[in-house]
């Protein structure tokens, strides 16, 4: 006899296969009903933005006379959706300018802690050895606390300064007949002064100079009354009409002709001696140098200068070039141990910055050298890495807004909407950053140009209205 089959023995259970077959395909149909729309409206949504930027982008950039002269890379991208909102070349190379100084805020902000170390030191032999960590604070203009000058003055001991580590003065590619520009100060494991000479025809400068027992002293240089400072350099300068340079290439001669205003030239390390030199015309106490490190002495203490931030807020505002360079160098000696920008680059990329997009061509602090390539979205990478580890509000008080520091003419009306970094070379600007727009959707954005030829204001003027259009328009 024939088993029957199971199915048909079972008419019940038949029937609720095919009820159970029949609600799950019901039940599948609707939800593609209801996600297929959804879908369509997100993906239709984000071509539209995308058109419509692209169609500003074009009007306003890229027929742009100045900038279609060259090339331009855009990328556009909001965090809280993780998705890039427009791309233009954004995975191409360019010449950053000033925008390098963002991968060396974010060195600083990782490995600098809260405040900056302006020297290790220790007694010995009762002598008194002292460690610079690279502090380009150390006697500036603009920070009257000193501490390490305070530690000098208080000791009777006699004095050595370690010169261990051997510091280009310059960075790669950079130009070198700009040697006597206030912009290229030299590098050095002891700044002194922002490792330049300060001239003004007004005794009371700027964050008040002459401070924390500097001689006062007033020079007269030819038909020219100066204040000077250091004063070490009164017998280095004198007066020429129609003065074709500021200082000597390879001396600390400088030539002037008139002052007007406060005026800064870089003078020559000589691999740290000048500084020592300074040091103790300052002090009027012999300062000895030495090679060693802190192996042979464990016993050193730490000795602290600023807060981090009142010297990375003024670096990034102003572009400052010289704290920039002294903040990867600085970095550099507390990750890795000695100064070295070329190291701390090669570490950075290797391991906190290791999934970066496009790997970029880093070579100084700066971004003085054009052999600097980076692409925009390694600016919109970094930018979203450091909203992540250090917070977007530490960052406002860091980076420019409208109407202040380098943007002190551009996006007045929009200020407090746009906190970014500026880039300027010959034929390079750049600007990337945060962006919040009026329906409040915060975007990371970055604009490279390069290789055009006029005006700058003209390109700073176009991206400004782009990007204030974004503003408006999201």
């Amino acid at each position: 006899m024939k088993k029957p089959n199971a199915i048909r023995s079972f008419p019940l259970l038949e029937q609720y296969l095919i009820r159970v077959r029949y609600n799950s395909l019901r039940k599948c149909n609707t939800a593609i009903k209801l996600i297929l729309p959804t879908t369509l409206v997100v993906l239709f949504s984000a071509c539209s933005v995308a058109k419509k930027i692209n169609r500003q982008a074009d009007v306003i950039l890229l027929k742009d006379s100045v900038i279609s002269s060259g090339y331009i890379g855009i990328s556009i991208y909001e965090p809280a959706a993780d998705k890039y909102w427009y791309n233009l070349n954004a995975t191409k190379y360019f010449t950053p300018a000033s925008n390098t100084k963002l991968f060396s805020l974010y060195a600083g902000l990782k490995y600098l802690g809260d405040s900056l170390i302006a020297a290790r030191y220790w007694t010995h032999d009762n002598n008194l050895f002292i460690l610079p960590a690279g502090d380009p604070t150390f006697l500036h203009p603009d920070f009257n606390k000193q501490p390490l000058l305070d530690l000098i003055n208080a000791t009777r001991d006699t004095i050595f300064i370690s010169l261990k580590d051997t510091i280009a003065s310059y960075g790669q590619g950079w130009a070198w007949d700009d040697f006597d520009q206030g912009y290229v100060a030299e590098r050095s494991m002891l700044p002194v002064l922002g490792n330049q000479l300060w001239l003004s025809p007004k005794p009371v400068l700027p964050k008040n100079i002459l401070w924390n027992g500097l001689p006062d002293t007033k020079h007269s240089i030819a038909a020219q009354s100066l204040y000077i400072q250091p004063a070490y350099f009164t017998k280095d300068i004198w007066y020429q009409k129609n003065s074709l340079y500021a200082r000597k290439q390879n001396e600390n001669k400088f030539s002037i002709d008139s002052i007007t205003g406060l005026t800064n030239i870089p003078f020559i390390s000589n691999n740290g001696i000048t500084q020592l030199e300074i040091l103790g015309d300052i002090t009027q106490n012999p300062i000895k140098s030495f090679t060693s490190d802190l192996k042979p002495y464990k016993e050193y203490k730490v000795l602290k200068s600023q807060p981090t931030d009142s010297m990375l807020t003024p670096m990034m505002h102003n572009s400052d070039n010289f704290f920039a360079e002294q903040t990867l160098l600085m970095a550099s000696n507390e990750h890795i141990g000695f100064m070295n920008d070329a190291a701390i680059i090669d570490t950075l990329l290797k391991k906190d910055l290791i999934d970066i997009p496009q790997k970029p061509s880093w070579v100084d602090g700066s971004g003085l050298s054009r052999y600097n390539l980076f692409t925009p979205q390694s600016f919109v990478y970094l930018l979203n890495k450091m909203k992540i580890e250090f917070g977007l509000e530490r960052l406002k008080t860091i980076l420019p807004t409208g109407g202040t520091g380098t943007l002190k003419k551009y996006y007045v009306t929009d200020s407090s909407f746009i906190y970014a970094k500026t880039g300027s070379l010959s034929g390079c600007i750049a600007l990337s950053g945060y962006l919040i727009t009026r329906k409040n959707k915060l975007l990371i954005f970055s604009v490279l140009t390069n290789n055009f030829k006029g005006r700058a204001t003209a390109v700073r003027r176009a991206v400004e209205k782009f990007i204030s259009g974004v503003r408006r328009d999201y």
